[in-house]
């Protein structure tokens, strides 16, 4: 049996044509010219013919007909030239991407926020990202802190911004800074506009915080623990920062912010005081996390610490890398 029309396979296996045989096809099929399509990609003529020559015995099929004047594609040949473009066509895609890939800070990076974070810090993150790395396609998810900890996990985000220690496996945290919690209160509080707050304070008060599953809602009630308030009997009444300062500014109780938030939060009315704790304060620590190990790792690293320079404004203690 000849090579043309049997299996293209040897000792059972399939044999996979080349690319170079496949652009040497593909030449062919535009140019219907052995010399014109060698010239066109750079090939002598008997080599150009010897790719297509060892395509057709790999694929098993005839693609071309041969005669002294021109060149004709055989019914199988039209057809498989599609197939053989969009295959160069793809090869170079992935060769333009992966060139992309090398360039730091270029392509996508799909960036998980907390919503107590996002409101604050994101306008410091695009303000940088568009100054420093304007071909860097920044992507934002706003998520609870479980949601963002398994888009990470799973690959469907790239980097989060978050309060940590998150403690968990495979996760590296790239530290960002430490901020204090201030007590927010109605105008005719007794806690309002003082300095000095003994945390104690936090054993009698009337609480509102967030929902279950915002990481802040348990960061203030560990503060209450320390703080020898037994009893997790803490009203819950708001999904958003926003609501719940509004509550507390209709009177309806206390709420602890991040001092990220306050200037933010608390000037929407006027009927709100706001109260700093003694030293020490009680505080959060926001950073980013990725996976360990992660492709861009050094880039992420960069990106913290490009970061943290541009958070001096903000009223944060910056950290170094840990």
């Amino acid at each position: 049996m000849s090579a043309v029309g049997g299996v293209g396979a040897v000792g059972g296996k399939r044999r996979q044509p080349s690319l170079s045989q496949l652009r040497a096809f593909a030449a062919v099929a535009e140019y219907l010219h052995f010399r014109d399509a060698a010239a066109a990609i750079g090939m002598s003529q008997p080599a150009l013919s010897g790719a297509v020559s060892a395509l057709e015995e790999t694929l098993g099929v005839t693609l071309v007909e041969r005669t002294t004047r021109k060149v004709l594609l055989t019914p199988a040949g039209e057809r498989l030239a599609v197939r053989a473009k969009a295959v160069l066509a793809e090869v170079g895609a992935l060769l333009e991407e992966a060139e992309a890939v090398r360039a730091p800070f270029t392509g996508v990076l799909r960036l998980g926020v907390i919503p107590t974070v996002a409101p604050y810090l994101l306008p410091t993150v695009l303000r940088l990202v568009h100054d420093r790395y304007p071909h860097l396609d920044l992507q934002v998810h706003e998520e609870q802190t479980a949601s963002l900890v398994e888009g990470l996990n799973t690959g469907r985000l790239d980097l989060l911004l978050l309060a940590v220690p998150l403690g968990v496996q495979g996760v590296t945290e790239l530290p960002l800074f430490d901020e204090d919690f201030v007590l927010v209160t109605p105008l005719d509080h007794w806690l309002g506009g003082r300095e000095g707050i003994p945390r104690e304070a936090l054993r009698e008060l009337n609480l509102l915080l967030l929902d279950e599953g915002h990481c802040l809602r348990d960061q203030a009630l560990d503060i209450c623990r320390e703080a020898g308030r037994e009893d997790a009997d803490v009203t819950t009444t708001a999904a958003g920062l926003s609501t719940l300062v509004q509550l507390v500014a209709g009177g309806l109780g206390c709420t602890l912010l991040p001092r990220t938030a306050v200037k933010v939060e608390t000037s929407r009315s006027n009927q709100l005081l706001t109260g700093y704790f003694a030293e020490p304060a009680p505080t959060r620590r926001v950073a980013l996390a990725m996976r360990a190990g992660a492709a861009r790792g050094e880039e992420y690293e960069e990106l913290a610490a490009a970061l943290r320079e541009a958070l001096g404004p903000l009223p944060v203690r910056v950290l170094g890398p840990i």
